[in-house]
């Protein structure tokens, strides 16, 4: 404690310490690795060896570049999805929840208590072509007879909306539920409508949370390949689902780490753009203004 006191400057640095040291560990030294397999040659039965093999990056963008545009375009509309569906539930559930707001949110979480494959696979079962949701669609002539929703892209981005809906959901209802109602009653004093009231205190207020759950649902989609497989066809196959064939099936140790690095520096390009026009603290600092 003696030394605490005389070197105050060392505190924040000590707290900081073992997130870094778990931060270098499972982080940094993987993506070494990982960077460091990117630049081999070979195959599995000759051994690999390292090249600085660049050729592996620039086959990533000419071979898999339709798988990218894909994976991004699933992962967008997935996450699209879920916030269209996720705030009016986060909403009713902050404001109008009440006594049974935990076990709403139990309820929301629930999913989480059985395994993301069998979730996936229980879907499959949903959408199958004699599921009771086509049955009923077809009774409605939303879709014709011989039409389907398994082995769609329908049926994956479902899929996927489906399985991140709670990351969405959960950062919304925990801004939502700290909005102060006082600012809410205070615009209606002021002869604000209910809907603009909404527009222009409780909507400003919640992007906090509108910002954590887009980037907590859209990192982990872009990456998915577990929902293209069951509930796609080779048609639907994001990038994960190549990048996991690459490692398993193949045992192109190098193409695989390269299409792994460029979709990790795609998704960091894209959250710091996004950052950049919606991050947390400008969207803070303009509710304040």
């Amino acid at each position: 404690m003696h030394f605490l006191h005389r070197h105050r400057g060392l505190v924040p640095y000590l707290l900081l310490a073992p997130g870094l040291a778990w931060l270098a560990l499972f982080f940094l030294v993987p993506m070494y690795y990982l960077g460091y397999t990117s630049l081999q040659t070979g195959d599995l039965f000759s051994g690999y060896a390292f090249s600085w093999a660049w050729e592996n990056y620039s086959d990533a963008f000419s071979l898999y570049r339709g798988h990218f545009a894909r994976s991004l375009q699933y992962a967008g509309l997935a996450t699209l999805f879920a916030l269209l569906i996720s705030y009016p539930l986060a909403y009713w559930i902050a404001f109008r929840g009440g006594r049974w707001k935990n076990l709403l949110l139990l309820l929301v979480i629930a999913p989480f208590f059985v395994t993301y494959l069998i979730r996936t696979l229980a879907w499959k079962t949903i959408l199958a072509d004699q599921g009771f949701v086509l049955d009923v669609l077809r009774t409605l002539h939303l879709v014709g007879e011989d039409g389907r929703l398994l082995a769609t892209t329908t049926a994956v981005v479902a899929g996927i909306t489906y399985n991140y809906l709670p990351f969405m959901a959960l950062p919304l209802y925990v801004s939502l539920e700290q909005v102060d109602r006082r600012l809410v009653e205070a615009a209606e004093d002021l002869y604000a409508s209910g809907t603009k009231a909404f527009l222009r205190v409780t909507l400003p207020l919640s992007v906090p949370g509108i910002f954590a759950g887009t980037l907590l649902t859209f990192i982990p989609a872009a990456g998915d390949f577990i929902n293209a497989e069951l509930l796609g066809t080779p048609r639907q196959q994001m990038i994960g689902n190549v990048i996991q064939s690459r490692f398993k099936e193949v045992a192109d140790y190098p193409q695989a780490a390269a299409l792994s690095f460029v979709l990790i520096a795609g998704l960091l390009v894209a959250v710091l753009a996004y950052t950049r026009a919606v991050g947390s603290e400008r969207a803070t600092q303009g509710t304040v203004a």
